[in-house]
């Protein structure tokens, strides 16, 4: 690794105040300026000049490989994490065990291949306020249930779940795993996984429209491709004349041609990720998440999210008195901070970048909200 986490963390300039990481993380200097290249080159036409373009689908798989460990045949570019799911639900076969409080992304893909397919089952997991771990796994699982699907970082409760514990209380069936809101900060096991889904938009900080699928050779043996289009085989050019049968590997999970753009975006991102270290990444917003946990309990605000820092990424959830949510709400947007208040809680993402100021400004907001409800 060549780049210093703080030269990392100076490539962004998210304006002051922003503490959302969880909903979208804003883009750096690295994917903008890749993005403009990329597109002066669209926009020119000029004769030969399209040839990058259409090698990002070998570099995007690469990228990917860097940091999830996956080989990049078993890797295929995905537009959202949403559709990574798609895939790989409508491929399981059998009892899929999994929180009904999981994102809207895993419920759906198994309700609606079950609706569809007739093949995939919800088992639908009792959790330990709302975390899914290896015991609560263990004790519901019955025959039927040939994968268990989880989220790495949970969207409401920021737990990061044991993906190692996981895996050994499910024995081999397949460990399906949304991990959208830690790809990127968190330096998981994800070889100990048989498929792995993420978008780039939130932890990646590499925009909307960038994803990838990464499946095992267990899954690549055990999924169906049911969604697989004509770039899904393994023909050089475009199959004419005739259908062909699915490639044997993650290209299967294909539909059409992706966007080159949005693949150079995605692969700049984790470049950029894999120079500096996931692992680097993930202390620096360690700090990030401690100083917000402190200034919270320095206004007596419930955290209930985690607090050890092995079952933590970079969410924070506080839980305001019902009639103080509102106020709360109030003070940290009349002080610009930027937050997600949804069920009654309020989620803060601080990132490597977030800075000194970004917590100032945290502090100030719950000053005026320790004032006006008389904390």
């Amino acid at each position: 690794m060549t780049l210093d986490i703080d030269d990392y963390a100076a490539r962004f300039h998210e304006e002051p105040g922003y503490l959302d990481f969880a909903g979208v993380g804003p883009i750096g200097d690295t994917v903008r300026a890749e993005t403009e290249a990329f597109q002066t080159l669209l926009a020119g036409g000029r004769f030969g000049s399209f040839a990058p373009i259409f090698e990002q689908s070998a570099r995007v798989r690469a990228a990917v490989s860097a940091v999830t460990g996956f080989r990049p045949e078993q890797i295929a570019f995905q537009p959202n994490t949403s559709q990574g799911l798609m895939h790989a639900l409508f491929g399981v076969t059998g009892g899929v065990a999994l929180s009904a409080a999981e994102f809207p992304s895993l419920t759906f893909a198994t309700v609606r291949a079950q609706e569809a397919l007739g093949v995939a089952q919800p088992l639908w997991l009792e959790t330990d306020h709302g975390r899914v771990t290896p015991g609560n796994i263990r004790d519901q699982l019955d025959s039927s249930v040939v994968a268990v699907a989880v989220s790495l970082v949970d969207f409401r409760t920021g737990y990061l779940v044991d993906l190692e514990g996981i895996r050994q209380v499910i024995g081999d069936r397949l460990l399906i795993v949304d991990a959208i809101q830690g790809f990127g900060v968190v330096d998981a096991p994800y070889q100990v996984a048989d498929v792995v889904v993420a978008g780039g938009q939130k932890w990646a900080r590499a925009g909307w429209g960038t994803g990838f699928l990464a499946l095992s050779d267990h899954a690549l043996e055990h999924l169906t491709p049911v969604w697989s289009g004509f770039t899904g085989t393994e023909s050089e050019g475009m199959p004419l004349d005739e259908v062909l049968p699915p490639a044997p590997d993650a290209r299967a999970y294909a539909v059409s041609n992706a966007d080159p753009i949005a693949m150079a975006r995605f692969s700049a991102a984790l470049e950029e990720i894999a120079e500096v270290g996931v692992a680097a990444i993930h202390a620096r917003v360690a700090e990030r998440v401690s100083a917000v946990i402190d200034t919270a309990d320095e206004f007596a605000l419930p955290v209930v999210s985690p607090r050890a820092e092995a079952e933590r990424a970079g969410i924070v959830i506080v839980r305001p008195e019902p009639d103080q949510l509102t106020m709360l709400a109030a003070a940290l947007h009349n002080h610009g901070v930027s937050v997600t208040v949804r069920g009654g809680t309020v989620r803060l993402a601080p990132h490597a970048s977030t800075d000194a100021e970004t917590l100032a400004m945290l502090r100030s907001a719950l000053t005026s909200f320790a004032t006006a409800s008389g904390r």
